[in-house]
């Protein structure tokens, strides 16, 4: 029996089979590639992929569990695949997305006419989370706040594109997304021309161009000197920071490793100190510099942000773009579209409502059993509920939380996102899938032809983030539809 023959797409939008049973053109070649595999076969690649991840650690941590917090991310050998007319709608909402983010930074922290004029209530953008009122006045090169954006997207019932949440502070997963390709190539060497796949390997290149782009004028003659600022390795993420600093031909770095003296921020190398123009860090706000920020924070680096303001150095992203994230922010966002672009939102938001608004917070409350409801600005699928899948009890710990503070809460409804086939337990069942595009914007905004498809590998599970029991999958964008 052949490895798809007992596939049921289920009562979802299938990526890989229509409503009927029928194979999705642009899956094609891949499904008749797939059907003449034995499942010995299968599992021998399957098994040779699992290996390579484990001698290369491409992991991530979770930091609850008790049974050691290291783990292999989980990899699917099935890939998904976005023709080239759906990309170019995607591709075209997201640059016309992260114009009107940045437009709205740079807004927020100068002349605020977003909340003069009304559009976004001054409330909810002063009492975020995030908000950084050091970072009023303060120009940024290029008048760029968000250079690295993923945002991520689902599909509903209809296979409608929505995009879910933006994430302009330090997005990860993109290494995943580097590494799954190579994978694949590995398993499928000859796939890949025959199919006709955009290829993703210049992301590490167009990254570094982005942060060379944003140096400050001061720079060295011969170019500027970049580096990665991790928090150290016990963080969930320092697979990537080490990946992606490698990648690039840059110095990772923590903050004991820079100095700043006169505004200017050093280096300390075995040759001296060594002036820096460029960091992108994968550090929060909050631990960049205990002089500004959080006093306790051993971090960061004492006198950065004073660098930073006198134009010294410049950081990706800057600092402040974490109201981007703030999932009551997020609602306002198509209006953000139409009041700085004058444009309507190619891309939709999901519909969302705001438990901090007395009306809306009513109707939250009043159906619990039916929304999904997330913390403003938590991540990981940490903080969320999904009411249908929920128990009485923690609808009434929800309900507590959300009356005590409102202004943190936001619900949607529970939308039936897309299915794509996923190998579990020696077979291919359909499990929920998203997406997660990375955004670049330097010179120009450019996006990685695909991003990361994560995956929910739990049975039923709308979450699909690696600490919740999700997985990834490689993602083709095709040069054509079919």
């Amino acid at each position: 029996m052949a490895l798809l023959d007992k596939y049921e797409p289920g009562d979802f939008f299938d990526e890989m089979f229509s409503a009927e049973g029928q194979v999705r053109p642009h899956y094609g070649a891949l499904y008749e590639r797939f059907q003449k595999l034995e499942h010995e076969e299968f599992e021998q690649r399957r098994t040779a992929v699992d290996a390579a991840f484990l001698r290369q650690g491409i992991t991530f941590t979770v930091y609850s569990d008790e049974q050691g917090t290291e783990r292999i991310f989980p990899f699917d050998l099935m890939p998904r695949i976005i023709p080239a007319a759906e990309w170019n709608k995607i591709e075209a909402g997201l640059i016309q997305r992260m114009k009107a983010l940045n437009l709205f930074l740079k807004d927020i922290y100068s002349d605020q006419r977003i909340i003069k004029e009304k559009i976004v209530p001054a409330e909810e953008v002063l009492s975020a989370k995030h908000y950084r009122p050091e970072m009023v006045g303060v120009p940024v090169p290029k008048d760029i706040y968000i250079h690295i954006c993923g945002s991520d997207m689902v599909r509903d019932r209809e296979g409608t594109y929505f995009v879910l949440e933006d994430n302009g502070r330090c997005p990860s997963g993109v290494s995943y997304l580097l590494e799954n390709r190579v994978a694949m190539k590995r398993a499928f060497p000859h796939l890949f021309s025959s199919v006709g796949v955009r290829p993703v390997d210049h992301y590490t290149q167009d990254l570094l161009s982005v942060l060379q782009y944003i140096a400050p004028p001061s720079s060295a003659s011969d170019g500027p000197t970049v580096v990665l600022l991790t928090p150290g390795i016990y963080n969930s993420a320092y697979f990537e920071h080490s990946f992606l600093a490698r990648q690039m031909g840059i110095q990772i770095v923590e903050g004991q490793d820079l100095v700043v003296q006169d505004k200017i921020v050093y280096m300390r190398t075995t040759k001296g100190l060594e002036k820096v123009d460029t960091i992108y860090r994968r550090l929060d706000d909050d631990f960049l510099d205990p002089k500004v920020f959080r006093k306790d924070s051993v971090l960061g680096v004492p006198g950065l942000v004073e660098a930073y303001r006198a134009g010294n150095v410049s950081l990706a992203n800057a600092i402040g773009t974490g109201i981007a994230d703030d999932k009551v922010v997020y609602k306002f966002v198509p209006d953000m579209i139409r009041f700085y672009l004058s444009e309507e939102p190619l891309l939709a938001n999901v519909p969302t409502y705001l438990a901090s608004d007395p009306k809306e917070c009513e109707y939250i409350i009043t159906h619990l059993e039916k929304l999904v409801v997330k913390s403003a600005n938590e991540s990981g699928g940490y903080g969320m509920l999904v009411g249908p899948a929920s128990t009485a009890s923690q609808r009434a710990d929800f309900k507590e939380k959300i009356l005590e503070n409102p202004r943190n809460f936001i619900a949607q409804p529970t939308l039936n996102l897309s299915r794509h086939p996923s190998y579990v337990d020696g077979h291919f069942e359909g499990r929920h899938v998203d997406l997660r595009p990375y955004i670049l914007c330097g010179e120009k905004i450019s996006i990685v032809p695909g991003g990361l498809t994560r995956v929910a590998l739990r049975k039923g599970s709308l979450v699909v983030n690696s600490s919740q029991g999700g997985g990834s999958k490689d993602t083709w964008v095709l040069y054509g539809d079919s």
